[in-house]
């Protein structure tokens, strides 16, 4: 099997979920987006492998006057690697079209939460010591195979 050229960034997304949501389908949204991640012109492939976890418990707070108990936005995260191939340039652009598809996926499920998720590129040692064990794995289904061959070393 020929190997791609291929890029492999640490990466960590976190947002605010409705205290509702499921993390297995925030997880299999958040590797959805990042098939594809390119802009403009540049196209290239991504494969996403990492866990999606909580940040908070849920909590629940009284609206004022005698209202229902209403439950809060929790704070969602993903630790992982986003493996690419081809033309997808430096780090900061792949991190960049990685948050732009995120951003549009959360938003077109979860509507409008208030602020955009953050993606941001970490140490691949904080993927592997901050990954907490009860992590919902997440992978990107259907993925280049060379591209999943070329990421296997980090899952």
């Amino acid at each position: 099997m020929p190997m791609l050229d291929s890029l492999i960034v640490p990466l960590l997304v976190t947002t605010d979920l409705p205290p509702d949501a499921d993390l297995a389908e925030f997880g299999r949204l958040l590797a959805d987006a990042v098939r594809e991640p390119g802009r403009d012109e540049v196209s290239y492939a991504g494969f996403l492998h990492g866990g999606v976890f909580w940040l908070d418990p849920p909590r629940v707070s009284a609206e004022r006057g005698e209202g229902p108990v209403v439950e809060e936005l929790r704070f969602a995260a993903l630790l992982g690697y986003l493996s690419v191939s081809g033309a997808c340039g430096r780090v900061k652009d792949v991190v960049a079209d990685a948050g732009r598809a995120v951003t549009e996926a959360v938003v077109a499920r979860y509507g409008d939460l208030g602020s955009a998720p953050a993606v941001m590129a970490i140490r691949a040692e904080d993927v592997r010591e901050r990954t907490p064990p009860s992590a919902v794995p997440v992978r990107t289904a259907g993925a280049v195979p060379e591209l999943v061959a070329a990421a296997r070393p980090y899952m």
